[in-house]
């Protein structure tokens, strides 16, 4: 299929190799080559009879008509990678029907179980992904005592971890269990171990955590471990 000439990071993204922001950060790194040669420049444009290289190794453009787009409902104890440099167990293990190569969408701890969405778009990834889109993400958490409702206001205004200070975010508590809660968390950020670092700032340190929904896609009843394609409508939405 004829390939409309494209900017080199858009080409990126739409090959899986990484978000269009994370692409033109490797462009400044040296690492991608057309045509052998190293580029730098982000308005360079590439087309069909192109070969692109990431750290010398050739990509070929994955950009079709068939796009593939998944919901897991990721186990604790697997990372979100294609593949893991220390040889632990990958979300792409849980979905190895699938014979087409796709990638995890953002990112979900190894010790944190729940929602995460794979796909072949880079598109879709780049608009899920980027913080100006602001989308919410809700996760349900086990903490160690009960917030007071000073601490829940504290949260929800923006706390200060690590260098920077958090966006206001969403919590709740919705039960009680042997003097630990059970809240519910809405963030639209992705910073590392953000949930975790938040709790632990007013107090309370995450006991188990699980991400129930992305935007309007919700986890439901899928079980632990297994997976489903998204719907054309749920694609739509997001």
């Amino acid at each position: 299929m004829f390939m409309e000439p494209m900017r080199l990071q858009k080409f990126l993204a739409h090959a899986g190799v990484a978000s269009r922001r994370a692409s033109e950060e490797m462009i400044k790194q040296g690492r991608i080559a057309v045509n052998g040669r190293i580029v730098t420049d982000m308005g360079i444009m590439v087309n069909e009879n192109d070969t692109v290289s990431v750290d010398g190794k050739k990509i070929l453009n994955h950009e079709s008509k068939d796009k593939i787009y998944v919901i897991l409902n990721k186990p604790e104890g697997y990372v979100s990678t294609v593949k893991d440099q220390f040889g632990r167990p990958t979300v792409i293990d849980l979905v190895s029907e699938i014979k087409c190569r796709i990638y995890p969408v953002g990112r979900l701890d190894y010790d944190t179980s729940g929602l995460i969405i794979l796909t072949n778009d880079g598109e879709f990834t780049y608009r899920l992904t980027h913080p100006k889109h602001e989308i919410d993400k809700v996760y349900e958490a086990l903490v160690s005592g009960v917030p007071t409702k000073s601490e829940l206001e504290q949260f929800r205004t923006g706390l200060k971890i690590d260098h920077y200070v958090t966006s206001p975010a969403g919590i709740e508590i919705i039960d009680v269990k042997d003097k630990n809660a059970v809240i519910r968390v809405t963030i639209h950020e992705g910073k590392n171990r953000q949930v975790r670092k938040m709790c632990e700032a007013i107090g309370h340190k995450v006991l188990s955590l699980k991400r129930i929904s992305i935007g309007p896609i919700a986890l439901g009843d899928l079980p632990l471990g297994k997976w489903r394609m998204l719907t054309s409508d749920e694609v739509n939405s997001l």
